[in-house]
């Protein structure tokens, strides 16, 4: 049945999306509400409920954020090579569940395990979704852009939720509620992908398709096994954030020379370009990252002490605030962007994607700016405006909307096609690096506090936030003046 379906089919869909970008986002937004959800209650219940001091919960969620994006790498890897996108994604969506059923069994004793294997089952999942929406069109097709756009918006209403539910259900109700909430919506997921996945075919079907049967099945084996064969040394790494260092600086080898391997193989220069000019962008997505990623450390445990829980005319908790309101702002704001530059196209007048990228430091510096204003609005409670924080994040956000589904899709129009899972899993190590970076940055922050006052907190957080805007706005201003430079290696691609 999964043969019936031409990829011409699929491709050559009339109006502005094909079908099957609707079940994948409905897939990726059930994986962002589990991803999202973790990703904002990490840092509040390694402090609230494991204990650990501020320094090292950030660096504990720099170290599990890194590996989840490592992980991404890898399984980008065997999906290319191995399993295909779907094969890949179904078994990452399994192992995330049973990481986060492990957990809610007994949160305090099963958190650590239950994080090693929602790490290599999201390393499976995350890339694959991504990969199959550039399939959905021809390699110049122009609704590409289009397409990543409601794909980005689409997902991060799972985002929203999981920023919001899982925080609220631990704190006011239990931390197995918490953990199960996303256990259950990845099961949704997963059966949605089983129950749509027929309309993808022939995208994401097995690169060994061809292959004898046996041998098929034996390389398969070899990666489900592989990968339960792992899960000790990854939770050696994930309890012990010095082996983190280690292990990034030895994958971030591999990575580059499997990258070069890769580049090499091409012999066509001009393809080669294009690859340099992808690796180009993916290292401004690694500085975004590593500058932006505070929203689960540093900005979670800034909530969680130092922000008043009114925000307009009505009271939030602060926390559930900064996990879901990014995403909100992108569910508002991505097509209203998309419009923006359709608007500035038809007068030729829309900025380039490098200039984009450069956009995108500059409003992350100014949402980073805002941030460190929220010294200026203490109360007598000595608690800083919620008002001024959420203001910060739509700045932020509207950075983000300049690079995040940009980048997903011109990475798709520079990589040669059998080079799509690699290089989108070289797009969210970038990422992984970006995450430790910005943990060893939340760290910094919160160890600059030295004091043991609320005020001296804020101080000491707004002060690193004044650091991040201007290391924002250099990175912004070198990558505009380097248009020109990384135009050429672009080519044809816009």
């Amino acid at each position: 049945m999964e043969h019936n379906i031409a990829l011409e089919e699929i491709q050559n869909f009339k109006g502005k999306y094909p079908k099957q970008l609707w079940y994948l986002f409905l897939v990726e937004m059930w994986e962002r509400f589990c991803f999202y959800g973790m990703r904002g209650v990490l840092a509040f219940f390694m402090v609230d409920q494991l204990g650990l001091l501020e320094g090292k919960a950030n660096l504990q969620y720099g170290a599990i954020q890194a590996f989840v994006y490592a992980f991404t790498f890898i399984g980008g890897i065997f999906a290319d090579k191995i399993l295909g996108f779907k094969k890949s994604l179904l078994f990452g969506g399994i192992v995330m569940i049973l990481g986060n059923l492990l957990i809610a069994a007994s949160p305090h004793d099963f958190f650590y395990y239950g994080i090693t294997l929602s790490i290599i089952g999201t390393g499976f999942f995350k890339p694959n979704v991504s990969s199959m929406v550039g399939e959905l069109y021809h390699e110049n097709d122009g609704r590409r852009d289009a397409g990543y756009g409601l794909f980005y918006a689409g997902i991060n209403i799972g985002g929203m939720l999981g920023g919001a539910i899982p925080i609220y259900l631990g704190k006011n109700y239990s931390w197995s509620l918490c953990f199960l909430s996303a256990a259950i919506v990845m099961i949704i997921g997963v059966i949605t992908f089983l129950l749509t996945k027929k309309h993808l075919a022939p995208i994401g079907n097995s690169p060994l398709e061809n292959q004898p049967q046996k041998k098929r099945n034996l390389y398969e084996i070899a990666v489900y096994v592989g990968s339960f064969v792992v899960i000790p040394l990854v939770y050696i790494m994930v309890i012990n954030s010095d082996f983190t260092e280690y292990f990034m600086y030895t994958m971030g080898i591999v990575a580059l020379g499997y990258f070069v391997y890769e580049l090499i193989m091409l012999k066509d220069g001009k393809q080669q370009r294009k690859l340099l000019a992808a690796f180009v962008f993916i290292f401004g997505y690694f500085m975004f990252m590593a500058i932006s990623e505070q929203s689960g450390g540093s900005l979670s445990l800034f909530a969680k002490d130092n922000l008043s829980n009114k925000m307009l005319f009505f009271h939030i908790d602060p926390n559930v605030v900064n996990n879901s309101i990014n995403s909100l702002y992108v569910v508002i704001f991505s097509p209203l962007v998309g419009l923006l530059w359709i608007f500035m196209a038809k007068r030729k007048i829309e900025p380039n994607t490098v200039i984009k990228f450069g956009l995108s430091f500059v409003l992350l510096a100014a949402g980073f700016f805002i941030f460190y204003t929220a010294r200026f609005f203490v109360n007598q409670d000595g608690l800083s405006s919620l008002d001024v924080f959420a203001l910060g994040y739509l700045v932020y956000t509207l950075g983000e909307l300049c690079i995040g589904p940009i980048g997903m899709s011109v990475i798709t129009k520079l990589s040669p096609k059998r080079l799509f899972g690699m290089m989108m899993g070289l797009w969210f190590l970038s990422s992984a690096f970006g995450q430790f970076a910005a943990g060893k940055l939340g760290a910094e922050i919160s160890d600059a506090n030295t004091g043991t006052t609320l005020m001296s907190k804020l101080i000491a957080y707004t002060d690193g936030y004044y650091q991040l805007a201007l290391y924002s706005l250099i990175a912004g201003i070198a990558l505009i003046v380097l248009t020109p430079l990384i135009r050429r290696l672009m080519q044809e691609v816009k």
